[in-house]
């Protein structure tokens, strides 16, 4: 199992950036497709970006397509999401997630493992 450590939350102003991080423990990181989901407050999960094992396709949920980057770095295990153009819909615990394989497992966010979350709070 590979354990991640997100981290790069915080509060921040509508229109503002922010760049997520994730750091993951072992080196099956490589392997795996990655991605981030989110959930607010009596919402449901959504799976907001993903990434291939090699990092050459991405994946982006409609509602933050244009506005959010998905990258990784396999030699550092290390995955970030880049976020611009914040909403305030776009509050909520961000988590790092991945799953083994490729393809439509990345399509469909269908992540089997994440980490703890880390909070980012956008203000109107």
């Amino acid at each position: 199992q590979v354990r991640l450590v997100e981290s790069g939350g915080d509060s921040v102003q509508a229109g503002g950036s922010l760049r997520l991080s994730c750091a993951a423990s072992t080196n099956i990181f490589g392997s795996n497709c990655m991605g981030w989901f989110r959930q607010a407050p009596g919402k449901e999960r959504e799976g907001v970006a993903a990434i291939s094992p090699g990092g050459r396709l991405t994946y982006y949920a409609d509602s933050v397509k244009g506005r959010f980057t998905i990258s990784r770095d396999n030699a550092k295990r290390s995955m970030y999401l880049q976020m611009n153009s914040l909403k305030p819909e776009d509050t909520a615990m961000y988590y790092c997630a991945g799953a083994a394989g490729y393809g439509s497992t990345c399509r469909e966010f269908r992540f089997s493992f994440s980490g703890q979350g880390t909070q980012v709070t956008v203000s109107s």
